[in-house]
């Protein structure tokens, strides 16, 4: 049995590396850890060392098992797989947050994907929230044939770089968009008050297509922000949660949350909004959850002037130390582990 991955934002180096700090670059290169010799699909016949890129259409659809990253247009992959077999190996791996569709449309044509072919998915709230969709947008026939199962993405635990104080604290921006769900404008408001009343440096590395919004431009105005693009490396990337202080989260909704349990990882003191979604990364009786933006302001502003006993509070919470529980709790190799059981126990032999 052979894997074959289809991620529409692929983009791959000339070297042969998969390029990218986003989750679904990130996702790409773990599945090709899993899967060794694994195919990845986009337009163009390619040959790289480590793997081989390959249309749609020429896939080995008899003995190939297709995970797909986009999920939504799974009907027509497998409809092109069909053409090859009688019984297409489709499986979608749902990794993304499901409120960026909001036609009825999008959300029907999500559904029935997911109704009709195994489904993966990146946390337990991804899972929940696709069966709902799969019951309500789809038939009871179909919707009580669906196989939706779920783990923690999780973290590499060896990534870890040690910690290095900054001279003046740190607040990072914790996200690559500036998009609407991630509700930047309420992060640079909290971040405005702060700044007024302590000496701190506020960063934002974002992707470039974001690095030109309308937030962007107005947060890199402020003499205390640093608005810049994404670090070129994943090592330059843990090197910078080293040095960073705190975060506030500000997101509407996250499927999982990656990014802010990889900056809990590296030390930083995490400000979340008082969300399920947040609720659901830490330990219970986690100290820093703000229900309006006055207690966000409180709570950063102790962060960045009280840091250690912050942190002391976080371990408290968690047992006794913070990076144990998060190591135990969002374990990559879990995630490994079971994507590669499910493919098997859904399409072995």
């Amino acid at each position: 049995m052979k894997i074959a991955v289809k991620y529409s934002g692929l983009v791959i180096e000339p070297d042969g590396t998969v390029a990218g700090h986003d989750a679904g670059a990130t996702l790409v290169r773990r599945l090709l850890r899993v899967f060794p010799g694994a195919e990845l699909i986009a337009p163009q016949v390619h040959r790289y060392p480590n793997f081989d890129v390959l249309p749609l259409e020429m896939i080995d659809a008899e003995e190939t098992v297709v995970i797909n990253m986009d999920v939504i247009d799974s009907a027509g992959v497998w409809m092109t797989l069909k053409e090859q077999t009688e019984r297409p190996k489709l499986m979608n791996f749902m990794w993304w947050n499901w409120t960026r569709h909001d036609s009825d449309v999008e959300l029907a044509t999500l559904s029935l994907a997911c109704a009709l072919f195994p489904t993966f998915a990146n946390s337990e709230r991804t899972a929940k929230a696709i069966g709902e969709y799969v019951r309500r947008w789809t038939i009871p026939r179909l919707a009580e044939r669906a196989r939706i199962s779920w783990v923690n993405l999780g973290i590499r635990l060896e990534h870890l770089q040690p910690r290095h104080e900054p001279e003046r604290p740190v607040v990072l921006y914790p996200a690559i968009y500036m998009s609407e769900r991630k509700q930047p404008q309420r992060f640079i408001e909290v971040v405005s008050r702060v700044a007024k009343r302590a000496p701190i440096q506020v960063q934002a590395r974002l992707t470039e297509a974001h690095l030109v919004s309308p937030q962007a431009m107005a947060l890199s105005r402020n003499k205390w922000a640093w608005v810049g693009p994404l670090t070129p490396s994943r090592q330059q990337y843990w090197e910078a949660l080293a040095s960073t202080t705190a975060f506030l989260a500000t997101a509407r909704e996250e499927t999982y949350g990656l990014e802010y349990i990889e900056a809990l990882l590296a030390g930083a003191v995490g400000i979340f909004p008082d969300k399920d979604w947040a609720r659901a990364l830490v330990p219970e009786g986690y100290p820093f959850f703000y229900r309006d933006l006055a207690q966000a302001e409180s709570m950063l502003l102790r962060a960045v002037t009280d840091t250690a006993a912050c942190r002391a509070e976080m371990d408290r919470a968690a047992g006794g130390s913070l990076v144990e529980w998060l190591g135990a709790h969002h374990d990559d190799d879990a995630f490994e582990t079971s994507i590669a059981e499910h493919v098997e126990r859904w399409f072995g032999r």
